[in-house]
């Protein structure tokens, strides 16, 4: 299974640069299976195909690729290469403990410890696993941390594996806005499922398991709209249909819509259509 989500790392403290290399695997040549390696291992393939799984997760990587495998996880090699491999590896260190993000998971920003005088001013989010958008810049990259390997440079290693870090961030931003596109897509199919029910804030949020404001802010970046904005449109949607398709009565026709109280519907239909459900219904077959 091909598992995505978002590594975060606090900063401060800063990522630290232990070492990189380059690896080239024949047919036949598997990853070495290890366990709480204790650091972050980079992987970025140039060539080939590398197989390869951590816990429960198993990927394929191909050209372009990029997996960061955790600190405390156990990795394993999930079968031998089929054909000539080459690929990168770094490893860094950071003394936070991570926050790994599962793929059915969407991340709500946190809140400010006031308890800390300096909070956090900057979270660091890395894909665990992604396509990298500029595979030749990245393979570069690691060419020069390469060559400064037989150099005494720490300051230079620092740097590069800053700039290597900024250009993964950039994939899990590319994460972030296709997981919260998919939430507030769940959020509507719910909303049109349900509309003739009570629908709150509350209950959308209880329903896809998130916190209501997260809801509403991936409704408002998707829609334009909140959650109850969407869901008083739909229900005025269905009350147009009616009104010219049925000669219910508008008490009749608010209730079969998610409406409580006829007057209050009416008051949401004439705001937003700028004509009472009556008026509305007149104006329809007079025309």
């Amino acid at each position: 299974m091909n598992g995505e989500g978002i590594i975060e790392l606090k900063v401060p403290q800063l990522p630290y640069y232990l070492g990189a290399g380059r690896s080239e695997y024949e047919i036949g040549d598997h990853h070495p299976n290890r366990k709480k390696l204790g650091i972050y291992d980079v992987l970025i393939v140039v060539k080939g195909e590398l197989y390869i799984g951590e816990n429960d997760q198993q990927w394929t990587l191909e050209k372009g690729d990029s997996l960061i495998l955790l600190p405390e996880g156990e990795h394993y090699s999930v079968r031998p290469c089929t054909q000539k491999t080459v690929f990168y590896w770094l490893h860094f260190e950071h003394v936070e403990r991570y926050e790994s993000l599962l793929t059915s998971s969407i991340h709500e920003p946190e809140l400010q410890d006031s308890s800390r005088p300096f909070g956090n001013p900057y979270t660091l989010r890395l894909p665990k696993h992604s396509k990298l958008a500029n595979p030749q810049a990245v393979f570069n990259l690691l060419e020069q941390l390469l060559t400064l390997e037989m150099e005494s440079s720490f300051w230079q290693e620092q740097r590069l594996l800053g700039e290597l870090l900024s250009m993964l961030e950039e994939g899990s931003l590319r994460v972030m806005d296709s997981v919260q596109t998919r939430l507030a897509e769940q959020a509507a199919i719910y909303i049109q499922q349900n509309y003739k029910t009570k629908v709150t804030n509350e209950t959308l949020a209880a329903a896809l398991h998130f916190h209501p404001n997260y809801v509403i802010r991936c409704m408002k970046m998707k829609y334009g709209k909140t959650p109850i904005e969407y869901l008083n449109e739909l229900r005025l949607e269905r009350a147009k249909r009616l009104l010219v398709t049925t000669d219910w009565l508008i008490d009749r026709i608010a209730e079969e819509v998610g409406f409580r109280y006829a007057p209050y519907f009416s008051s949401c239909f004439k705001r937003y259509i700028g004509l009472s459900p009556l008026q509305f219904r007149k104006q329809y077959m007079t025309t």
